[in-house]
């Protein structure tokens, strides 16, 4: 054994610290907040992304940049 492991063994057989009395309920609203925070991130990209989708899907109904440029016929008229 190591120096630091003896030092660690002796800090854990030692008296443990009094935990205060509020600190599981506290420590679980942290924690559900948390992951309430997540949920709301993670439901506003996906939102965002199928927005994103919807107006890339329009614009390209709309637009048809895949479409060929009409052809010319004739040449513009002369003017001079």
């Amino acid at each position: 054994m190591t120096r630091k492991e003896d030092q660690v063994r002796r800090m854990l057989e030692g008296p443990h610290p009094q935990v205060p009395p509020g600190l599981a309920p506290a420590a679980a609203a942290l924690g559900a907040r948390i992951v309430r925070r997540r949920r709301v991130r993670r439901l506003a990209t996906v939102l965002t992304l199928a927005a994103a989708v919807a107006a890339l899907a329009v614009w390209l109904a709309l637009t048809g940049p895949w479409a060929a440029p009409p052809a010319v016929v004739a040449p513009p008229p002369r003017l001079f």
